[in-house]
């Protein structure tokens, strides 16, 4: 079957690999679209968390042998430890993910778990099941801030998942959204999408700063803006320092979540949310043009802000 395959640093290719091998309790799934996240660029230019060879694609939907239409959750946790228990099985030690751990949804089919099959809502479209895996980590975060309805909202970054939180944080009641990014092209989605302001930097005050960059400037960024005794809540994977001002974090009793993926719950939420969404933001494409868009967008093309592969896609 064809597959986008992680070859080496800086490289994917377009190859014909074996079958899936369908195990004990797993399904085998006809994928139908699969979107290209930011973690997965940069997961290609500095391998570690990644291993190629690899194929990745953590972000799917597709339809089962029988079809059923369906998404998948790629998180898949051991259920045993203490973590699980107290239902954060996103955070479980012993986690794998979908497209990261084994064979992930850049390529024709994919075995999962039989566990991790979520049945898509009845008329749910392929593009909006395509992106309830990027809404889901947004759904998770504006929880983590305590679902503030009301709230003066900052955003830094207008890819998916910014724009995603910036989506949920309108669902949910939020005063205003500002947006932040470098790119007029995605700044102006973040405008049609309902964002009161976009700018390159936050200059405002809030009461929450949704980070989904995470470098060290826009973690500074994101604790400077806000008002004390706000909420940062940090998505983003892009450097590992830290960056921020130590002192006006406990002289303003500020404080940062970190928030990683999600629970079943917020996957959930994000289904229901997904289907009342515009989301003339995403784009899908053929499987057999992966390589060259992935390629594309790792060297820093700001558009398409989200990109969905499909082997049915011509």
């Amino acid at each position: 079957m064809k597959a986008l395959v992680f070859t080496a640093t800086g490289v994917v290719e377009s190859h014909d690999v074996p079958e899936p091998e369908v195990g004990r309790d797993e399904v085998l799934v006809h994928v139908m679209t699969s979107g290209i996240c930011g973690s997965e660029l940069h997961g290609v230019r500095t391998p570690g968390f990644r291993v190629p060879p690899l194929v990745m694609g953590h972000e799917f939907a597709g339809r089962t042998g029988d079809g059923q239409a369906v998404t998948v959750n790629p998180i898949l946790s051991c259920g045993t430890c203490d973590l699980c228990a107290a239902g954060l099985r996103n955070v479980c030690r012993n986690r794998q993910i979908i497209g990261v751990h084994r064979p992930g949804a850049f390529a024709e089919r994919v075995a999962v778990p039989a566990s991790a099959v979520v049945p898509l809502p009845e008329g749910l479209g392929w593009t909006a099941a395509g992106v309830t895996e990027p809404a889901a980590n947004a759904v998770h975060a504006w929880r983590l801030a305590g679902r503030p309805a009301g709230a003066r909202i900052g955003v830094i970054g207008a890819g998916a998942i910014g724009l995603t939180c910036l989506q949920v944080a309108l669902s949910g009641g939020a005063a205003s959204v500002e947006i932040a990014d470098r790119s007029p092209e995605r700044l102006a989605v973040g405008a049609r999408l309902g964002a009161r302001a976009t700018v390159p930097e936050l200059t405002g005050e809030y009461d929450v700063v949704f980070d989904a960059v995470g470098g060290a400037a826009t973690h500074e960024q994101s604790l400077a803006r806000l008002r004390p005794g706000g909420a940062a809540v940090w998505l983003g994977l892009a450097d590992h320092v830290a960056g921020y001002d130590a002192a006006d974090l406990v002289r303003g009793e500020k404080r940062v979540l970190g928030s990683f993926a999600y629970d079943d719950a917020d996957f959930a939420g994000a289904l229901d949310l997904v289907a009342q969404w515009d989301l003339s933001w995403v784009e899908t494409f053929p499987l057999d043009e992966g390589a060259d868009l992935f390629t594309t967008l790792m060297n820093g093309r700001a558009t398409p802000v989200k990109a969905l592969l499909s082997p049915e896609a011509r």
